[in-house]
Parts: structure tokens; C-alpha cells; sequence
């Protein structure tokens, strides 16, 4: 009898999400080490995650224009980063500016 390794699973698992000030709006996975889960940037987030050690709050900012537009969203992680629990929550002008303040994690 051959013993089959178990399947590896990632040590991050974080649900993002971006709500809008009526609830609505996407959810994704992601998953790191390895990269993966439905983040369509999955491999680009983990860089940048880890490059901050999984801390949300220290998200490098992008240079990016984005419009003037006010249509706020609520930006969420839940989840753990190499078992240690992770919980952030952020409002921000709108969709662009969540994604530039926050290195693209949020970019979905």
C-alpha cells in the first residue's frame, strides 16, 4: 500500500470584499503559499501581503488617478494570515481609491 500525501492547503486564507453603502458588492478568496483561491490578482496580493507581513493597516499606497467621484465603499479582509487571525475594515471614496490605498489588494 502507498501512502498518498495529503493535499497541501495555504497557510493565508482571507475573503476580500468591497460593499457599497447599500450592502452590494464582490467577495473573492485569497490564498497564499501557495497563491491562489478566485482573487483574479492572487500571486500580485501575496507579493504585496507579505511584503507587509499580512498587516492590512500598512498597505503601500499606488499612484493612480481616480475620479472625483463619491460613491463610497467598505473594504474587508476576515481571515488568517499563517494562522494568525485577520480582521480589517476600511471606507473608502470609491472603488479606485480602495484599490490604489491599498496596493491593489482590493482591485477586483
Amino acid at each position: 500500500m502507498i501512502a498518498m500525501a495529503a493535499p497541501a492547503h495555504a497557510d493565508t486564507s482571507i475573503t476580500l470584499s468591497l460593499r457599497d453603502e447599500a450592502g452590494q458588492g464582490p467577495s473573492v478568496t485569497l490564498e497564499c503559499s501557495p497563491p491562489g483561491g478566485t482573487h483574479p490578482h492572487a500571486e500580485s496580493a501575496c507579493r504585496t501581503l507579505t511584503a507587509v507581513h499580512g498587516d492590512f493597516g500598512k498597505l503601500p499606497t499606488k499612484q493612480r488617478l481616480c475620479p472625483m467621484i463619491y460613491a463610497p465603499v467598505t473594504a474587508t479582509a476576515l481571515g488568517h494570515w499563517h494562522a494568525r487571525p485577520v480582521v480589517f475594515h476600511q471606507t473608502y471614496p470609491n472603488r479606485c481609491v480602495a484599490s490604489a490605498q491599498t496596493a491593489n489588494v482590493f482591485d477586483f
